[in-house]
C-alpha cells in the first residue's frame, strides 16, 4: 500500500493548476511528459514542497532508490525511527496531489478510493536526493473502516488547510504522523457481473 494512485487533470482544477505551475517553471515539454491516469512507482510526478511563496510543485521520482530495491512508502508510525526516513521527516516533507488511489482486495479485485466531496486527495510524503535524483515516498498509516476489509494500510491524508503546516511546522510533525485518515469512498474498477 499505496502502490498506485490516480493523477487526472480532467477531474480536478487544482491538479490542472499544478501542471500549469510546473509548465511555467520547467517548460511545456516537461509538463507534457507528466503521466496522467494511473501512476506507478518510478514515474516522475509533481509533489508540493515548501517555498518562499507557499507550497510549490517540484518534479520528483516516486520511490527512494536503495542498493537492492526501491522503497515507495514509509510507515507514519515508525518513520521518525528509521534511518532511511528520519532526516526527511525532520526537514524534507512534501505533499503528493492525487485524484484518488488504488488498492486490491484478497481476491485481486481492484478498487479506486476517493475523498467524498473533494476532487483532490492530498497524501503526506517525504522526499530526498538519491544518486542525484530527487525522489519521494508516500506515508501510510493503519487503514480506517472505509478500507480495512480490503487492505490494512492506507495513505496518510491531509486537508487543503493542513498542507502548509505539514510542509513548514516541524513542531506539528508528530501530530500529523498520528492522525487518523478521513473515511473514503470505494468504487470497484472492474465491471460488476451479476448472475441471476
Amino acid at each position: 500500500m499505496c502502490g498506485r494512485y490516480q493523477f487526472s487533470a480532467e477531474q480536478a482544477d487544482e491538479v490542472l493548476q499544478i501542471i500549469q505551475e510546473v509548465q511555467d517553471k520547467v517548460g511545456a515539454k516537461a509538463a507534457a511528459a507528466i503521466p496522467r491516469g494511473e501512476i506507478t512507482p518510478g514515474c516522475k510526478m509533481p509533489v508540493l514542497v515548501a517555498s518562499e511563496d507557499g507550497a510549490a510543485p517540484e518534479l520528483m521520482v516516486w520511490g527512494f532508490r536503495m542498493p537492492r530495491s526501491t522503497i515507495i512508502n514509509a510507515k507514519a508510525e515508525t518513520a521518525l525511527e528509521k534511518p532511511t526516513f528520519a532526516e526527511s521527516v525532520r526537514c524534507c516533507r512534501c505533499v503528493v496531489p492525487s485524484t484518488g488511489f488504488y488498492e486490491w482486495d484478497g481476491d485481486k479485485r481492484k478498487y479506486h478510493f476517493t475523498l467524498p466531496g473533494s476532487q483532490v486527495l492530498w497524501m503526506a510524503g517525504l522526499f530526498d536526493m538519491r544518486s542525484g535524483v530527487p525522489c519521494f515516498v508516500i506515508l501510510t498509516t493503519a487503514a480506517n473502516e472505509s478500507l480495512r476489509e480490503i487492505h490494512d494500510r492506507m495513505p496518510l491524508m491531509l486537508t487543503r488547510e493542513q498542507i502548509e503546516p505539514w510542509l513548514r511546522s516541524a513542531k506539528m510533525t508528530e501530530q500529523f504522523l498520528a492522525m487518523t485518515p478521513p473515511l473514503l469512498d470505494a468504487r470497484p474498477t472492474d465491471a460488476q457481473i451479476k448472475l441471476w
